[in-house]
């Protein structure tokens, strides 16, 4: 694992959280923390899973936005490469030394095209998702104007009901229109279901889910019919990749937030109306108590600046006897009816959505055995262009 090689030009509270070799008590608050130990078991685990039901990992480069993370990712659980969602995202991790990357989205924008088209001769793989027959003019385009290659694959909407054209036929067209153009290859089809992600309810997921799998099915024999060859059917994420990765069609999980794991996907249910336990939670914002003058509850320093609360507040880890109940821009109001805590407590917060969290800080302090072991700078934070 890397580390941030400039450490001379940092100071521990005022541009850097903590320094390595420090006591896990003595980092600066709020911060985004990350157990090494419970995101290398993650990181195995996946890895077994995809193994087993015979299917490619890509792992999902925008929950953590760090290419130490994807390379560790790489190197330790046999991703074959990674996705992000914007071109920016992708040049990030493209300099970082990543080769084979997967923008899983639309680009549009002329601007953007043009440095989408110039990514190949920074990495080895480029692909993007399609979902417009101008889209393939333009992309066509700019890759000739490069003298690149880009691989495209063509997004299905299957439930989602954002980006994405409709099963069959639409595909078959889509796809040919590909084949056709000039420095664009033609690489399969993305289908990813994301509102179905967080549905808690088992049958209910797997119901969206069996809908979805069944107009990738019927639009890969279609284009199969055709004569065209789909090297990457993708999709899936931490709340489905059980039911794309045993469809026997998708051929490439695109799971993200199981390497962290948030408290939102923790209340998502398996089979026996359990939560799902193959992953434990490896990231954390450590938080310190800064205010007790009100005898029931403590007042934190992790407000909204510090995290995402669109799904949800964030669950203290380890403690059944206090809650985080409220926050606004720079506090956190933690009900604390029996006054267990006193200033200076510090405390580990599961955030409610890992990635827009992520997004907000600019480190990551693995933490093994209560020292500080690594620092990882968030590469591609804020990069949303």
């Amino acid at each position: 694992m890397s580390i941030f090689t400039k450490s001379e030009e940092l100071e521990v509270g005022y541009n850097i959280p903590a320094a390595i070799g420090m006591n896990e008590a003595d980092i600066q608050t709020p911060c985004l923390v990350v157990d090494l130990d419970a995101m290398e078991k993650n990181v195995a685990t996946m890895r077994d899973l995809c193994q087993q039901m015979g299917v490619r990992h890509r792992v999902h480069g925008k929950m953590h936005k760090s290419a130490d993370i994807a390379h560790y990712q790489i190197e330790h659980g046999d991703a074959v490469g990674i996705c992000c969602q914007k071109v920016s995202e992708a040049e990030a991790f493209a300099r970082a030394g990543i080769k084979d990357i997967l923008v899983s989205n639309q680009v549009r924008d002329p601007a953007k095209i043009d440095r989408l088209a110039r990514l190949p001769n920074i990495t080895s793989r480029t692909i993007v998702c399609v979902d417009d027959l101008e889209n393939v003019a333009e992309l066509s385009a700019a890759a000739l104007k490069h003298a690149t290659n880009i691989d495209c694959l063509v997004e299905i909407d299957c439930g989602a009901g954002r980006c994405g054209v409709q099963f069959g036929q639409p595909v078959v067209d889509l796809a040919k229109a590909i084949v056709g153009a000039d420095g664009l290859t033609f690489s399969g089809i993305q289908a990813y279901q994301g509102a179905a992600q967080h549905v808690h309810d088992f049958e209910e997921r797997k119901g969206h889910y069996d809908k979805a799998i069944d107009q990738v099915r019927e639009s890969v024999a279609m284009l199969s019919a055709e004569g065209i060859s789909c090297d990457i059917v993708g999709g899936a994420g931490t709340g489905s990749y059980y039911f794309e990765g045993n469809s026997g069609v998708f051929n490439e999980m695109q799971c993200g937030s199981y390497a962290f794991m948030d408290a939102d996907y923790q209340r998502i249910l398996d089979k026996d109306d359990l939560p799902i336990s193959e992953f434990g939670n490896a990231l954390f914002i450590l938080t310190s108590v800064m205010s007790h003058s009100k005898t029931d509850k403590a007042i934190c320093d992790a407000g909204l600046k510090a995290q995402s609360v669109d799904s949800g507040l964030p669950v203290i880890f380890g403690r059944d006897d206090v809650e985080y109940i409220k926050c606004s821009d720079e506090h956190g109001v933690i009900a604390d009816p029996q006054g267990k805590l006193k200033v200076n407590d510090k405390l580990k917060l599961i955030p409610g959505h890992c990635d827009p969290t992520c997004n907000v800080h600019d480190w990551y302090v693995g933490v093994r055995n209560g020292k500080v072991e690594l620092i990882w700078p968030i590469t591609a934070r804020g990069l949303a262009y």
